[in-house]
């Protein structure tokens, strides 16, 4: 509950938009911010990926922008293909969820990003992006009952099996980025680190 819970003990909320839903009060908005200015990340999810495109003016889309105006969001981009949620636990270029849309936006790149010689990825922000917004419907592709049973249908067959298990190893990826950071884009420089301490 936005208005009375603490959200400091939360390093990540999964916001699914619904266009009926009504705003934050000034004081859960307040909250929200110092959350975002603090560390936690807030995924939105428009569930909307299989009738429009982002940035499309579905009833989510729109309701979406009404949040966010009182919101400190970054600028944003289409997810990058070295960004670290590409590969802080799985390697992936694609995070579908009920839906498979590659319209997945994270913090802007800082403008000063370079690859760096003998680096396999750019040097990307420092730390962990505090909005992600999509439309894939993923609590929906993770969802399971009691009994441990998938509560929604995902695709078709086989290929629906293969979509959810990718929606999963998105899912991964994104709560290891938010409790880890950028770690793995550290990663590529243990051995100029080992070299320095001359190991």
């Amino acid at each position: 509950d936005l208005e009375r819970d603490e959200l400091a003990f939360f390093p990540f909320l999964y916001w699914p938009v619904v266009p009926s839903a009504p705003l934050p009060s000034r004081d859960a908005y307040a909250k929200l911010n110092r959350y975002l200015r603090s560390g936690g990340m807030i995924l939105f999810d428009t569930r909307d990926a299989d009738t429009a495109r982002f940035g499309s003016s579905s009833p989510e889309g729109r309701q979406l922008q009404v949040i966010a105006r009182s919101l400190d969001i970054p600028p944003l981009e289409p997810i990058p293909e070295d960004h670290v949620l590409t590969r802080t636990f799985y390697l992936l270029q694609d995070f579908p969820g009920r839906t498979d849309s590659r319209d997945v936006w994270v913090e802007a790149s800082p403008p000063d990003a370079e690859l760096a010689d003998g680096m396999p990825f750019r040097n990307l922000n420092d730390g962990v992006t505090p909005v992600v917004i999509g439309g894939n419907d993923w609590a929906r592709a993770w969802a399971i009952d009691a009994r441990g049973s998938k509560m929604f249908p995902v695709g078709r067959g086989q290929a629906g099996e293969i979509q959810r298990e990718y929606a999963y190893r998105f899912g991964v990826n994104l709560i290891m980025h938010v409790l880890t950071g950028n770690y793995k884009s550290d990663q590529v420089h243990v051995p100029n680190l080992l070299e320095r301490l001359g190991q």
